[in-house]
């Protein structure tokens, strides 16, 4: 269920503090990322050095750190992981969620998130059963807050009751149990992603510089919100979505196939970079040099329109088709022509000039195309824009 999740951790300032450096293993033993951050009062138990060691994450404590606003501001760190986990909670951080506050870098991340939050309250009994604590409790239930705990046992401070932090298993447990039940559960989306590679002869390819980043990362925001996904790929660099149905191909034919095989699904996104032509007659033996003074002459045919082919099915046809549409120059008006002659019902457009980087890249920035609307996004991380794109299709209540 961990695999390619992404969880960002937030350690508050409280003795069971201690317990976070577990918990980091225990989500990385289940193929999870850790990212950490860490309140002023949690380095005064745990050692940043120590958190860091072992996430194998830089750690992030201060809202003001222009170094860190540069890279990654907030808004993005809030929002780049599938859930957030704060452990412990404490009543006084428990408090600035219940009222939005937002007095630090924890507080900001937990304000500005649209990610599922899970907390592991940790504090002492009397403090856990006072009005003021229980009112904030009921708050944050209100508001969507998982909690896992507190349990009942023996304080650091000498009393009985509850008010103990969670033991690491039981909050990957309840981790889990958040991903499974997500809001795209027994949602069946289909993706494809990669470049195809159309053969000249059996050592030469007709291709394109796309790396399957965005289609997996698209494929991990999904399966993070409970779908079950087919991810459907052409020779990718990039690395393999985990928990999820996965067809490797190589041609824009073989694509085809693939994604007629998958259907009927709720939602189909065609990220794949999928070449328009292929080769009439490919050579079965390798092509020489030899007596080629002409040049090489290759005639090339059309590919078949994998996206146009789906969105007009007249039977099975998926409630939801996403196209991409990857341009360099005329940009809004020539994906705006794609989405109307494919029939799709959203085009992703992006920028895929040599200088923007974007081609092969990190990074993306999308404008989405519907009948309705021109919705610009702003450059991000293609982890960012994927769980963009799954927020807006959670929101169209598939």
């Amino acid at each position: 269920m961990f695999h390619g999740r992404r969880i960002l951790l937030i350690i508050g300032g409280g003795i069971a503090a201690y317990k976070s450096l577990q918990l980091i293993r225990e989500f990385q033993k289940k193929g999870a990322t850790v990212v950490p951050v860490m309140t002023r009062g949690a380095a005064e138990f745990v050692t940043p050095l120590s958190v860091a060691a072992l996430s194998k994450n830089k750690v992030f404590k201060d809202l003001f750190d222009l170094n860190d606003e540069s890279e990654m501001g907030h808004i993005e760190l809030s929002r780049s992981s599938d859930l957030i986990v704060v452990a412990p909670a404490t009543a006084n951080l428990m408090a600035k969620m219940a009222f939005g506050v937002a007095s630090d870098l924890a507080s900001t991340l937990l304000l500005a998130t649209d990610t599922p939050v899970l907390i592991a309250p940790a504090m002492n009994v009397r403090m856990w059963e006072h009005p003021a604590t229980q009112n904030n409790v009921k708050i944050l239930m209100k508001n969507g807050i998982h909690f896992s705990g507190p349990e009942e046992g023996d304080m650091a401070c000498g009393e009985f009751g509850f008010g103990r932090m969670s033991e690491p298993e039981a909050i990957v447990k309840a981790a889990s149990e958040i991903l499974i039940n997500g809001p795209l559960r027994n949602k069946h989306i289909l993706i494809t992603s990669g470049p195809t590679h159309e053969p000249i002869d059996p050592v030469r390819y007709i291709a394109n510089r796309s790396s399957g980043n965005q289609g997996s990362a698209i494929a991990n925001a999904l399966i993070a919100l409970g779908a079950k996904v087919t991810f459907i790929s052409g020779p990718s660099i990039s690395e393999m979505p985990k928990n999820c149905h996965i067809i490797k191909v190589e041609t824009a034919i073989e694509m085809l196939k693939a994604v007629k095989s998958a259907i009927p699904c709720d939602v189909a996104i065609f990220s794949a970079a999928v070449s328009d032509w292929r080769v009439e007659n490919q050579n079965i033996n390798k092509i020489k040099k030899n007596g080629l003074n002409d040049g090489l002459k290759i005639n090339f045919v059309e590919n078949p329109d994998i996206l146009k082919t789906i969105s007009n099915l007249e039977h099975n046809r998926p409630k939801l088709v996403i196209g991409f549409a990857a341009e360099t120059d005329n940009l809004l008006k020539n994906a705006t022509e794609k989405r109307n002659s494919k029939g799709c019902d959203w085009i992703l457009l992006n920028d895929v000039s040599p200088e923007t980087g974007i081609m092969g890249g990190e990074e993306n920035q999308i404008t989405l195309i519907s009948s309705s609307e021109n919705e610009e996004w702003p450059r991000m991380s293609k982890s960012a824009v994927a769980n963009q794109l799954a927020k807006k299709i959670v929101d169209l209540g598939i």
